[in-house]
């Protein structure tokens, strides 16, 4: 079993994750005009796959913020050399991933924490987007879904690409909004498997899209 905290306690948050929500939380009620919904009637209480759309660094904070408990993301390695930083990614349920072994290493690290009953949080996009809008998705993410019986369960963001998109270099003040759809049961994800792979990814794409146009209606509402 792969070393990372609480792992016997995966629906328990620890002190530096409660910490750093508290500070997060903080920044946002004075930068964002923040809010989340949906989260409250996720009911599953094993491990689950989050399908995010990617607009801004700060993704992970604000799928994170909500939430009564932790989720694992992917960070890069070199991170993790970051004095002090490093330290809060190794505290915080974060996976670090080698572009060398990210088809390897990273990929038995999630399918473990999947197993043992966490929450893992991940951007099939692979990048930001460039204008808020959901790219293509690739496909290796499936291959989780494959070796993990666990629900999927899609997360609209809508905002964040304003407040600290791709191409800026300082922040700026917006309206965010995070949706989390109704998850997709192990035993549906399994049976769409059966019809192949693009039937899943179709599946994902439309719920996660719903997802994302309900946080932009959410949003834009006066």
């Amino acid at each position: 079993m792969p070393d990372f905290p609480n792992e016997s306690q995966p629906e328990r948050r620890n002190w530096v994750w409660l910490g750093f929500q508290l500070v997060v939380r903080l920044i946002v009620a004075l930068w964002l005009r923040y809010r989340a919904r949906g989260h409250d009637r996720i009911t599953h209480r094993g491990g689950m796959l989050l399908i995010i759309n990617h607009q801004s660094f700060l993704d992970p904070l604000l799928v994170g913020l909500p939430l009564h408990r932790p989720v694992s993301f992917l960070a890069r390695e070199n991170l993790f050399r970051v004095p002090f930083i490093g330290w809060v990614l190794r505290n915080t349920y974060v996976l670090p991933i080698n572009r060398e072994s990210a088809g390897t290493g990273a990929l038995r690290e999630m399918i473990a924490r999947l197993k043992a009953g966490f929450w893992v949080g991940i951007f099939p996009e692979g990048t930001r987007s460039a204008d808020g809008k959901l790219g293509e998705m690739k496909p290796g993410f499936l291959a989780l879904l494959r070796r993990a019986d666990v629900p999927v369960c899609p997360v609209g963001i809508a905002g964040a690409d304003r407040a600290l998109g791709r191409y800026h270099k300082l922040p700026h003040f917006s309206t965010v909004r995070v949706v989390f759809g109704e998850p997709i049961s192990a035993a549906q994800v399994a049976e769409t498997l059966t019809l192949g792979e693009a039937a899943l990814l179709d599946l994902i794409r439309t719920r996660l899209e719903e997802c994302m146009g309900q946080a932009c209606a959410w949003r834009d509402h006066k």
